[in-house]
């Protein structure tokens, strides 16, 4: 319970100057599934309250769409929208994830599995080079939550610069999984890099996704790029490994045994507090200056959905190649 608490508040609004000033507590009750602090093999049910919401604050948005939200293709589907903090299109439903998520974790312990993410660019401010040249434990050290001391400082200076100015700011969130072991994933259609791809889509505000080399595969020839093969004598065990990991960890589809690591980029919240054009249900053009308490950017707070939902997904792919 503990580390599920732990968790939640890396996701809960109101944790720094950089994120959204609301203030939830996020404290979950389990309704089912679990007893004296283990799970019993049936559906896990849980409940956490929104308990510091201000639905006026939505008053405004009744009757017209916020530019690139998704109160218009809602409103097209469903045919009738509650307005009130944007439902199912909110990032408030991601508190879900992260407690199947630390869940997810906690099973992945026993199998020696570690993921990390941190955030590696916050609009033109990037991390140089790999994973490998940062202690990636210290991302946990800054609001941010980038590895780098010194760039995370520049980081959310631009934050609180876009927020001073009611704008908003996107950027790349980088995500390590260690210790996976050869063979967890399917062919064609249930490919590891597809599933992770699926499901970093699925997050709030997530337009890209990309693994191992990524675009950045497109420069180079065969010869150049790809991952070679060789007799790794150095543990008490031989095994096979590369000698580099331009693939990301995953070769046609399955795990190789080397860690695997990808980007995922997020657009800058779509909700802003200076006026923008838009139009009314009606269609008729007018303005639309927001209020409530938004977050300027989602990094921080995506930092840990994104590891929730790699555990997740990966927690699934290991349990299919266990039932064979």
């Amino acid at each position: 319970m503990d580390f599920i608490r732990k968790e939640l508040n890396r996701r809960r609004p109101g944790q720094s100057g950089l994120t959204t000033p609301r203030k939830e507590a996020d404290e979950v009750t389990f309704l089912s599934g679990i007893y004296e602090g283990k799970t019993t093999g049936t559906p896990i049910g849980f409940l956490v309250l929104n308990e510091n919401q201000h639905s006026s604050d939505y008053d405004d948005l009744k009757t017209v769409y916020r530019p690139s939200h998704a109160d218009y293709t809602y409103q097209q589907k469903y045919g009738i929208r509650d307005p009130r903090g944007g439902g199912r299109s909110s990032a408030r439903e991601t508190v879900a994830r992260c407690v199947a998520g630390a869940i997810a974790k906690i099973v992945l312990q026993d199998y020696r599995i570690t993921i990390r993410a941190y955030t590696s660019q916050v609009g033109t401010i990037r991390l140089k080079g790999s994973y490998n040249d940062y202690d990636l434990s210290l991302a946990e050290t800054n609001p941010v939550r980038c590895p780098h001391p010194a760039t995370a400082l520049e980081m959310e200076a631009l934050i609180k610069e876009v927020k001073a100015q009611g704008d908003t700011i996107g950027g790349i969130i980088s995500c390590v999984i260690q210790g996976t072991p050869v063979g967890i994933g399917e062919p064609v259609f249930g490919k590891l890099q597809a599933a992770l791809a699926h499901a970093m889509l699925t997050i709030n505000a997530a337009k890209g996704f990309e693994y191992g080399d990524g675009f950045e595969a497109a420069l180079y020839r065969g010869s150049e790029h790809n991952d070679r093969f060789y007799n790794d004598k150095s543990h008490d065990q031989e095994m096979i490994r590369t000698r580099t990991n331009y693939s990301g960890g995953i070769q046609g589809g399955i795990s190789n045994g080397e860690d695997i690591y990808f980007r995922v980029a997020f657009k800058a919240v779509a909700t802003l507090l200076t006026e923008q054009e838009t139009v009314t249900v009606a269609g008729e053009v007018t303005t639309l200056k927001a209020r409530g308490r938004h977050d300027p950017c989602v990094l921080p707070r995506a930092v840990p959905i994104v590891e929730s939902m790699t555990a997740i997904t990966l927690l699934d792919y290991l349990l299919i190649q266990k039932a064979r």
